[in-house]
């Protein structure tokens, strides 16, 4: 049950309350191993969750040749031509959740920024655990700015971005290529309520731990998955908070603001910009992690979807 707490947005709330609602329609979604059968039950939840929104010009599921195996990719393109693209790289705590169930929002970005959008299906843990996905949609980015004309995109204008883990790798994509492929200039980071440390002791940690969507114990969970290896979340890749962040390209951070994620995502505005790196930062009121999804019942999910899309036209030019 959501937590009694006047900070609720009313939407959000309502949305938490349905979201309640249908999961007890099916069986329990529960943290334990293998992952298959709650991976068919959140996929189950969050599909409907899609529907509606922009047409795109074109919609196409695309392979990519990467590190070894053919890597799927959804693409949108809200018009024809030569475009600038957003990398978008879905949440899920790295263990679920995909293309699919984040494709609205994909097309809701490439229609307001009049941008294509790629999303790769990058590995899950903890079958592939850090640092595979991170690799895999390196390797992506590497191919939209080297052979990605071929799709009718624009290489030189390259946006990164994700939600809660998807950002978390956004970020860490964004330090590997730094250090691998200095020549490869990223116009932009597009970070929604990210994971960036694997600290479960800050202040909204503490707050938020239980009756707000998101808990601690989920977080412990996807951490175990990701990274089994503790010595493997000192690496700034894995914990970007830790990171050395100058020379960045410029961020959009979207905070919600009841999330046992916010004390770190205020923690990264704090340090993109001692860092001296460009920064838009917005904490949405009264919101849960993960609110993007509800864009069908949260007006805050599109007022948020709308701004990245505002913020990635003027990055993109």
């Amino acid at each position: 049950m959501p937590a009694q707490d006047p900070r609720w947005d009313p939407e959000m709330l309502a949305f938490n309350a349905m979201m309640e609602a249908e999961g007890a329609k099916q069986p329990p979604i529960t943290l334990t191993l293998p992952l298959d059968t709650a991976r068919a039950l959140t996929e189950a939840m969050n599909i409907p969750l899609t529907e509606g929104g922009p047409v795109m010009a074109e919609s196409a599921d695309r392979w990519l040749p990467i590190r070894g195996r053919r890597l799927l990719c959804r693409l949108h393109r809200p018009v024809e031509g030569t475009l600038p693209v957003l990398v978008y790289l879905h949440g899920g705590g790295w263990v679920w959740n995909s293309i699919d169930t984040h494709d609205r929002l994909m097309r809701e970005y490439a229609a307001s920024a009049g941008c294509a959008v790629i999303g790769p299906d990058y590995a899950m843990s903890p079958e592939a655990p850090f640092p595979q996905a991170v690799e895999e949609c390196a390797a992506v980015v590497r191919w939209v700015a080297t052979q990605g004309a071929e799709w009718g995109l624009d290489p030189a204008r390259i946006v990164l971005g994700g939600d809660s883990a998807g950002a978390n790798l956004a970020m860490g994509v964004a330090l590997l290529l730094r250090r691998t492929d200095p020549g490869l200039r990223l116009s932009g980071l597009l970070l929604n309520y990210g994971v960036f440390d694997a600290d479960f002791e800050t202040p909204s940690y503490r707050e938020f731990a239980d009756g707000y969507f998101l808990t601690r114990e989920k977080m412990r969970f996807y951490w175990d998955c990701y990274a089994p290896r503790h010595a493997d979340r000192l690496n700034p890749v894995a914990s970007p908070l830790r990171a050395d962040l100058r020379g960045l390209p410029p961020c959009l951070l979207h905070v919600a603001e009841l999330d046992v994620l916010a004390s770190e995502n205020l923690a990264m505005g704090d340090a993109l910009r001692a860092a001296g790196v460009e920064v838009e930062q917005e904490v949405f009121a009264g919101t849960a992690h993960g609110f993007l999804r509800a864009l069908n019942h949260v007006r805050a999910a599109r007022r948020a979807a709308a701004g990245g899309g505002e913020w990635l036209r003027r990055v993109l030019g």
